[in-house]
């Protein structure tokens, strides 16, 4: 009979869990995190559409039922945050209890409840933690982070680590409707000339432009139903800017419930859709951005990411979201970091071109080869293809995504093609396959040397030498030599147009 612990096997014990209950304009939400770390990983996510926004760009008020409605929210959500044995607790308030002359007293009722001081977002704040969100999720983000919510929009422009000073327009789309008596013509020059008399988006043509929040996600989705696109991850999703401003227009200009794939959207948002897409319109219309790119992340991550030492936030997240899944599903978490440096030596033997990114990815792949194997043998590679596909990392985009899914697919289920869905090779490029198939071809050959073990691959180096491909079992490890190694090297030998040898001497 297997002992069994009463702290699940499948966490990660590295102190309680977080939370951040963030007080929006248009909803109240409650996300628990495993552990403050660099990828933090969400074990609970609850949101309550509460509506306090609605109506304060006109009354300068919080309307008394929304009220209502978001403290029976919070009270519900202390008591999760009790249950689940929550450290540490934050919460945030945005635009409308900032806007709002009733705003202290309700952000008073707040902190009761929640039993904690909630932290009431200036514009700046907000703009500056949306902009953390983005750095802590986004590989070497470049562009400006937009980030629109029910009552505002903020912006700030961001290079790598650094961060401009931040604006806050009151463009929300619960405002837009309120100050337009939801006229879309009125909202349209009520738009236009606000972002007229804003510097921030000066800095934008052709680079990125980072879309955070809601009503934007909800966008998002949208589109990539209608498109068919493969990967319904939201995070890290791209599109050109011409793209979206067409897509846009369709917004504003059909009625939103005759959308194709609307139901993708739930019912709550679908009336804000066009004036975000609105915003979204004249953001690319005077910035001009090359790309748009989504965040899921943003001002509760930005929050984390600033609570983080300056070591910690410098560390790759999606390196240290590979670690950890390594270190829970691989039957040797170690054999998973020697992978990487035995296929370091390989690839640099090889004279084959690979950038600081490929490089980077490689490594993810690595640390990430072995979580399938408690799989069927025959569902090995396509249940590892759709853990990793669909998993919630960060600092990866969809190409990378599927490049790390189709390495590990080769892995298992080697060259073959026909038990792979070409969606999903749709999403990389000729390059990106080429390396994925050779990285395959390598682990392939690895894992029958190593057995999945650690300590065996800094001994048996597989390079080219001579022109050859040459896997080295010398002396105690020549036993380990056979066939179906043999013919294993011969594959990976003629993708990379070498003649391959094993050196047993």
């Amino acid at each position: 009979m297997i002992e069994v612990s009463r702290e699940a096997p499948g966490r990660l014990v590295a102190g309680d869990p977080v939370a951040v209950i963030d007080i929006g304009s248009n909803s109240v939400r409650l996300v628990v995190y495993e552990r403050l770390s660099r990828s933090p990983t969400p074990i609970f996510n609850e949101k309550a559409s509460c509506g306090l926004g609605r109506e304060v760009a006109t009354t300068r008020r919080l309307n008394t039922d929304a009220v209502e409605k978001a403290l029976g929210v919070l009270r519900r959500f202390r008591a999760l945050c009790d249950h689940m044995g929550v450290g540490r607790l934050q919460v945030l308030a945005t635009a409308a209890a900032r806007d709002a002359i009733n705003g202290p007293d309700f952000i008073a009722q707040c902190s009761a409840i929640c039993r904690t001081e909630v932290e009431l977002l200036s514009g700046k704040r907000e703009a500056q933690l949306s902009a953390l969100g983005v750095v802590s999720g986004v590989h070497r983000a470049n562009g400006v982070v937009g980030d629109l919510g029910g009552g505002s929009l903020e912006l700030a422009d961001l290079h790598g680590h650094r961060i401009g000073s931040g604006a806050t327009f009151q463009l929300g789309g619960l405002a837009l409707q309120d100050a337009s008596g939801r006229s879309l013509k009125k909202a349209d020059k009520i738009v236009k000339d606000t972002l007229a008399k804003s510097t921030h988006l000066e800095h934008l043509p052709g680079r990125t432009f980072y879309a955070v929040g809601g009503t934007w996600r909800a966008l998002t989705r949208l589109h990539m139903w209608q498109r068919g696109y493969p990967l319904h991850v939201m995070h890290g999703y791209m599109l050109p800017a011409k793209e979206a401003l067409e897509f846009c227009r369709v917004i504003r200009r059909v009625p939103v419930d005759t959308l194709s794939k609307i139901e993708m959207v739930s019912e709550v948002r679908r009336p804000l859709l066009a004036y975000g897409a609105l915003v979204l319109e004249h953001i690319i219309r005077i910035g001009e951005p090359e790309h748009i790119h989504v965040s899921a992340l943003g001002v509760r991550e930005g929050l984390l990411y600033e609570a983080l030492a300056d070591e910690e936030q410098r560390t790759d997240p999606l390196i240290a979201a590979a670690s950890e899944l390594n270190w829970l599903r691989s039957r040797s978490p170690r054999h998973g970091e020697e992978l990487a440096e035995w296929t370091d030596k390989f690839m640099a033997s090889t004279g084959i071109d690979e950038s600081v990114e490929e490089k980077r990815l490689r490594h993810a792949a690595c640390l990430l080869a072995d979580i399938g194997w408690r799989a069927h043998p025959d569902y090995r590679g396509e249940q590892s293809l759709n853990i990793i596909a669909h998993a919630a990392f960060i600092g990866v985009d969809h190409p990378g995504r599927a490049f790390l899914a189709l390495s590990i697919f080769y892995r298992h289920v080697g060259l073959v093609d026909d038990e792979l869905s070409p969606r999903i090779r749709e999403l990389v490029t000729t390059r990106l396959l080429d390396r994925a198939r050779i990285l395959g071809a390598a682990m392939r050959v690895a894992y029958l040397v190593s057995a999945s073990m650690p300590d065996t691959l800094p001994s048996t180096p597989l390079t080219v030498d001579r022109g050859k491909l040459v896997l080295h079992l010398e002396g105690e490890f020549a036993q380990l030599a056979g066939e179906r190694i043999a013919s294993r090297l011969k594959t990976l030998g003629r993708l990379i147009g070498r003649d391959a040898v094993i050196a047993t001497g």
